[in-house]
């Protein structure tokens, strides 16, 4: 699964480029709050497997006015140097390899 280009932003991990995106408009569960924001990443060059990563915050373009901070430039690092750890090849082939963060999410009522 390749990323878009369009909306990606580049980022240097470790000496490594990677592109990440963060979906624009909120899935149906993400806009009510329900289920965290996700965004995922590839590597620049030699794209392989995508690393989809599941914050602990809500979406920020949520429809009920929940509060969200913005995914930042040193989140994207942060979760990419974990997922790194944890075994994610990202010139690799293969299923996207899923980093989940979610933990202490509360999901609204």
């Amino acid at each position: 699964m390749a990323l878009v280009r369009k909306g990606s932003r580049r980022i240097v991990v470790d000496g490594r480029a990677y592109r990440w995106r963060l979906r624009g408009r909120p899935t149906y569960s993400q806009g009510l709050a329900w289920s965290p924001c996700t965004f995922a990443v590839e590597h620049a060059d030699t794209p392989g497997t995508t690393l989809v990563v599941t914050t602990r915050r809500p979406h920020s373009s949520n429809w009920i006015g929940r509060e969200a901070e913005p995914v930042l430039s040193s989140t994207v690092a942060a979760a990419v140097r974990v997922a790194l750890r944890e075994g994610w090849t990202p010139t690799g082939l293969g299923s996207a390899f899923h980093l989940d963060q979610s933990a202490g999410f509360t999901p609204s009522s």
